[in-house]
């Protein structure tokens, strides 16, 4: 009896041995948590750039020696892009075209409109009325008209053109920042002196403030290779037509507000700790 309840035991061993093993199942059970996100903006670091010395110095304006101006990186540092730039001006050009260009068509020109000759018999080529365009004095074939240049751009291109205007000029260290464009007076030839000692000849001067003032708009009118716009005259073929640009704090203001770009947030996923829990599952016998 004990010699068969021992190989009975251990054919069973020698047969389980060769099955594959279980999947047994886990004590543990894990519930699925839905995973949090939060929100994360890219830093971006501010652009700062030192200040140009006034033209005037007053009383109201602070000393611009160590003083400097934080500007907008979106705006003041956006990627370069020349194609945007391309767009842009030729979008402005085609806007200044007058396209008055007119000529007269054959129906259009002063004269008879009988036959010159007979239609055969003459040897000579067969003509109708004098207004033909073959002859002299006659209508223009195919001439210009009036028209309109002028093209279509979507106003996202256009100011995102006007930000990498901007980026140009800043990269190219042609961008100036003064904290108020004033002159007290409308003399000529002690703001054109200033300006020279400054360096600031083939520089465009754009104004924030809703007027400018009138002393300055009359004293720098008559000084060549110098022009004074506000923010509302500005443009992208302007600012890039011109070696530099200087701003008021004003105008810089009114850039950032209008041409400021929004991050978007980059959602990050929060992973949280997951909860467990016993299992009510029988343990596994062994067999």
């Amino acid at each position: 009896m004990l010699g068969r309840a021992v190989s009975r035991i251990s054919r069973t061993l020698a047969r389980t041995s060769r099955l594959p093993a279980r999947a047994t199942k886990p004590l543990v059970n894990v519930k699925e948590r839905p995973v949090a996100q939060q929100e994360a903006k890219p830093i971006l670091e501010p652009v700062y750039l030192s200040l140009t010395p006034s033209l005037k110095t007053g009383r109201w304006d602070p000393p611009a020696e160590n003083s400097v101006a934080v500007l907008e990186p979106t705006v003041f540092r956006h990627p370069m892009r020349r194609d945007i730039l391309h767009l842009c001006v030729v979008h402005h050009l085609d806007s200044l075209r007058q396209g008055s260009a007119n000529t007269k068509t054959r129906g259009e020109v002063r004269g008879s409109g009988a036959k010159i000759r007979r239609q055969k018999g003459t040897g000579k080529a067969r003509l109708g009325d004098a207004q033909s365009p073959m002859l002299r004095g006659g209508g223009v074939a195919f001439g210009p008209k009036p028209r309109d240049f002028s093209t279509k751009l979507p106003r996202k291109v256009i100011e995102m053109g006007m930000r990498v205007a901007l980026s140009s000029k800043l990269r190219e260290e042609r961008l100036g920042v003064m904290m108020r464009l004033y002159w007290p007076n409308g003399k000529t030839k002690f703001l054109a002196r200033k300006i020279d000692q400054l360096g600031l000849r083939k520089t465009l001067f754009i104004s924030g403030e809703p007027k400018i003032h009138e002393g300055l708009l009359r004293a720098i009118r008559n000084i060549p290779l110098v022009k004074l716009i506000s923010t509302e005259e500005a443009n992208i073929y302007e600012i890039m037509k011109w070696d530099r640009v200087v701003l008021d704090l004003k105008a810089v203001e009114h850039f950032e507000q209008e041409l400021k770009k929004e991050i978007p947030t980059v959602p990050l996923p929060l992973l949280l700790p997951s909860e467990a829990t016993v299992s009510d599952a029988p343990e596994p016998q062994l067999v």
